[in-house]
């Protein structure tokens, strides 16, 4: 059953970090008005979804939108959520401007980035008088410590960047997806293809959670589609979703990228970092067979 609907409310973000699974950056196109927000929570109701987040790209880029559409899903009884990289929490009391907004429409969960992608920390070095300098301001703290300071529910999402003993292990955070797939692959640890039989990250039988883009694509994954909510309304999307009918989950579910590969007569690398790597690798090649299914363009890193 699906719970949450994620909002990508917009794909442009002032970062152009190595690991963002759907290519955002200052460039990148699309982002959601606020008629189409209200289009997408009406289906939501009809479909019993309990979360709704607002997330990106950067969402704060368009505070009021974000603000407005938080108002509005919160007057339509969803629980809501926020996903930031924090580059608006200049200080402590800056941020709680920034952040009394939401407490007083009573989000229920925002989580920030803090890492290495977003605030690259420093060795410690001398400066020009002698004195020690330490790493890059972290805003994403100064947020943190707001949001507390206005009790607001928050969180830190930290996506560490992989290493070899991290991958060999399977413990990294990082989904080798979008520009990770590109930036983050190099002397890592590798895997034959007819190893990776399976999907170990998402649901695709029964989604609990979907992504949506200003486009209308409801991604399953990022990149990987459902259908088209501005062509079927989301409600039907969600009502009539039958892996065994997708043309790239079917075999995903039943035996990973390497049938997906299969199946499709895709020619591809002998080793692959991981599953998501792969998956993600093949699709690539297959998305002008598949432009319903695989897109938009711009999550695959192409124009």
């Amino acid at each position: 059953m699906l719970t949450g609907i994620h909002f990508l409310l917009t794909y442009i973000c002032n970062f152009e970090c190595d690991h963002c699974f759907v290519y955002s950056s200052p460039s990148a196109k699309g982002t959601f008005s606020l008629q189409q927000i209200r289009l997408v929570l009406q289906e939501a109701k009809k479909i019993g979804v309990e979360w709704v987040y607002f997330e990106g790209g950067e969402p704060f880029l368009f505070y009021p939108l974000m603000v407005e559409g938080i108002r509005i899903t919160n007057s339509m009884g969803f629980k809501t959520g926020v996903v930031t990289n924090a580059y608006w929490a200049t200080t402590v009391e800056d941020a709680k401007l920034w952040l009394s907004s939401l407490r007083d429409l009573g989000v229920s969960d925002i989580s920030i980035s803090d890492d290495s992608f977003h605030y690259p920390e420093k060795e410690e070095e001398k400066g020009e008088e002698g004195e020690e300098k330490g790493e890059e301001e972290n805003l994403a703290k100064n947020a943190y410590a707001a949001a507390r300071g206005l009790d607001l529910p928050v969180a830190s999402i930290c996506i560490d960047k992989p290493d070899a003993l991290s991958v060999a292990k399977g413990e990294t955070s990082l989904r080798f997806r979008g520009r990770a797939a590109e930036k983050l692959i190099k002397d890592l640890p590798r895997k034959h293809w007819k190893e990776l039989k399976e999907c170990p990250y998402e649901n695709l039988e029964k989604p609990e959670r979907v992504h949506l883009d200003p486009f209308g694509n409801v991604h399953i994954c990022q990149g990987l589609l459902m259908g088209n909510m501005w062509k079927t309304p989301l409600s039907e999307l969600i009502e009539n979703y039958d892996f065994k009918k997708h043309p790239i989950c079917e075999p995903l579910v039943k035996g990973g990228p390497a049938l997906l590969a299969e199946k499709y007569d895709v020619e591809h690398e002998t080793v692959f970092v991981d599953a998501c790597h792969f998956c993600y690798s093949v699709r690539r090649l297959l998305i002008d067979r598949f432009p319903e299914y695989l897109a938009p363009r711009q999550v695959y890193g192409l124009g």
